[in-house]
């Protein structure tokens, strides 16, 4: 696997490194020894499929809160999404910053999402799915957001049409 750091404190790409013969290919997605030899020592606990029928479509910004917070490792395996992250740790220099990544399944790159983070994406292709492995397990009670249009950050989005869930749209404005 390649790690490649981000403009964000502790984010990383992870690319795979196939190995290919007439079949197709194998490559492996996960080595908790590889994930430690770049610091990150999560282990995952949890793993999450999300199916989006439509572009345009976005889930986010979710986070849960300490001390319930989840790192994750993020791959879009059908179509494509534009992923963004917001680091909203205190204490780190990149605090309030965000980055975003298009992932593509044809790319098999996944990102690395550290604890602390804020987490969202939107299509931008029609049936689009996304795995996610997490580090803890979801609880209700520890769950955030930040709202997608949120003018603190004002990201930019590639689909000015979005298709949002009411709790997605409800969040209010961040207060950090």
């Amino acid at each position: 696997m390649i790690f490649t750091p981000l403009a964000l404190e502790g984010a990383c790409l992870v690319d795979v490194e196939p190995q290919e013969d007439e079949r197709g290919f194998y490559a492996r997605t996960f080595s908790a020894r590889e994930f430690e030899a770049h610091g990150l020592t999560d282990s995952f606990v949890e793993c999450g499929l999300s199916s989006n029928a439509r572009r345009g479509t976005i889930r986010g910004l979710h986070l849960q809160v300490a001390p319930h917070a989840q790192a994750k490792l993020v791959r879009c395996c059908r179509g494509a999404i534009h992923d963004v992250i917001i680091d909203l740790r205190r204490e780190s220099r990149t605090y309030c910053q965000w980055v975003a990544v298009d992932l593509k399944a044809s790319a098999s790159t996944m990102l690395y999402v550290p604890k602390g983070f804020a987490h969202g994406f939107q299509t931008i292709e029609d049936d689009t799915e996304v795995t996610y492995q997490m580090s803890d397990y979801y609880r209700p009670d520890a769950e955030a957001g930040v709202r997608w249009n949120d003018p603190r950050f004002a990201i930019t989005w590639p689909i000015a049409d979005v298709i949002l869930s009411a709790k997605d749209r409800s969040f209010d404005d961040f207060r950090g």
